[in-house]
């Protein structure tokens, strides 16, 4: 994978819910190839057949663990919506440029046979079937459980899990089943965090703070890794080489990186490496203001992870080559909540000597902060997205959702660390035809760090 072609075009999900513009969601293509004319432009667009649905996250009907498969092919992007609980079936096969619909799961469908709601992560699985996590019941409340999706059919199968057992609350997974695991996160509960984020609901336990732990073979609830109240766990990543029975998952409102990983007694097991300092400031929400930890990954060579701090404003690149060491090798700012001349003012802060000046590429002040991330196959750019989920960007980001989020590119170095903002790189998706939009998570067409999983 790593000598894998460099990547042609990307796909966004493309968000108007909460921006006051009554248009659907939609799937944009866009070129990053520095050969091409249309660089850095959005060169096509699919809307989707309804409204507010908030498209997230996306995965594959096909991927490295069909690896082997000669029929299998990697040409559906699975689309789950977090607040509808609709599931799109994109046919990016037939054009890879300009992809289109091929099939809607409505959300009865996800109500009747699974008895969850709110899908968030897809995964594909060796069997052919689609593994999607959910957050939540269909009354709101929250729920850790997860839907099959027939691999050809794109059929609701019904539920993964089996045994009454469920976790409280539900969001990322990833699996490894040279371990016989599968590993989950936890959000919230949508109810409570759909329209915004309060600090009270923390203290009310609304908010998650395990990794939970699956039998893979039997597909049972086994296990539950406490990170301590206010964590909020949210992307988990195992190393990429399937032997290796450790990974991470990275904290949001503890601002934390865990490594979690098997013990000899055979049982998981989950240590603090990496903590993210809060600030002490003036003029926002709170006296304390975290990181917030948003999104992690892991180089596909397993040597580097990276992640972003969505309200500090930075992205950071660890050297894991001792997992349970991580070297901070590089580090830059895009934007973020304490930017010089915004609205906040950082009274105390162990890490900086001064408050990081704005971000500005080709004339335009980056809005926002870094939120999802996907790096290259060869480890040498990383791309970035700005906007987290429309709810909360309203709230932290009022800008933003004036403006639009935007798309980044970051030059690493991979041989010794070190991060640099590529200033000839900028998607601007406050220039859509239909007005500012919340562009989320990237997908390669051949598959990336965050969407393959090797058994």
């Amino acid at each position: 994978a790593l000598q894998g072609p460099r990547e042609e075009i990307v796909y966004l999900p493309c968000i108007y819910r909460n921006t006051g513009i009554d248009k659907p969601d939609y799937l944009a293509t866009v070129d990053v190839d520095p050969k091409s004319p249309h660089y850095c432009q959005v060169i096509h667009r699919l809307p989707m057949p309804n409204l507010k649905d908030e498209l997230h996250h996306s995965g594959w009907n096909a991927c490295s663990s069909c690896f082997g498969d000669a029929t299998k092919k990697r040409n559906r992007l699975i689309l789950p919506c977090l607040i509808s609980s609709r599931i799109y079936v994109v046919d990016v096969g037939t054009d890879s440029r300009a992809p289109r619909i091929h099939k809607v799961v409505e959300p009865v469908e996800v109500f009747w046979k699974g008895n969850v709601a709110n899908p968030h992560t897809s995964h594909c699985l060796s069997s052919g079937e689609i593994l999607i996590s959910c957050l939540g019941d269909p009354a709101g409340n929250g729920k850790g459980g997860f839907i099959l999706l027939d691999g050809e059919t794109f059929e609701v199968k019904g539920n993964w899990e089996n045994g009454g057992k469920v976790p409280s609350l539900g969001y990322d997974f990833w699996y490894q089943p040279r371990h016989n695991v599968l590993m989950s996160t936890e959000w919230g509960v949508p109810k409570v965090l759909s329209s915004g984020f309060n600090p009270a609901d923390v203290e009310k336990g609304h908010y998650g703070r395990r990794i939970n732990v699956w039998d893979w073979s039997t597909h049972t609830y086994i296990q539950s890794i406490d990170l301590g109240k206010g964590s909020v766990p949210l992307e988990v990543r195992f190393l990429h080489n399937p032997d290796a029975a450790e990974g991470f998952v990275g904290c949001a409102l503890s601002s934390t990186v865990h490594r979690f990983y098997k013990t000899e007694k055979g049982d998981w097991a989950a240590e603090k490496v990496i903590e993210v300092p809060s600030k002490k400031v003036q003029g926002w929400l709170l006296p304390d203001m975290p990181g917030l930890i948003t999104d992690i990954l892991i180089s596909l060579d397993d040597r580097f992870l990276y992640f972003s701090n969505w309200l500090h404003g930075d992205i950071r690149q660890y050297d894991i080559s001792n997992t349970r060491k991580p070297k901070l090798v590089g580090q830059v700012f895009l934007g973020g909540s304490i930017t010089k001349g915004g609205p906040v003012t950082v009274v105390e802060d162990k890490e900086l000597k001064s408050q990081p000046e704005p971000v500005v590429i080709k004339g335009k002040r980056v809005p926002g902060g870094p939120q999802m991330i996907q790096l290259s196959l060869d480890g040498k750019r990383l791309y970035v997205t700005s906007s987290l989920y429309s709810g909360w960007d309203k709230q932290f980001y009022p800008d933003l959702v004036k403006e639009g989020s935007v798309m980044l590119q970051i030059d690493v170095d991979t041989e010794r660390g070190g991060l640099t903002v590529n200033k000839n790189f900028l998607v601007d998706f406050g220039k859509e035809p239909d007005g500012p939009v919340l562009a989320h998570e990237i997908r390669y067409p051949g598959g990336d760090s965050t969407s393959d999983i090797w058994i």
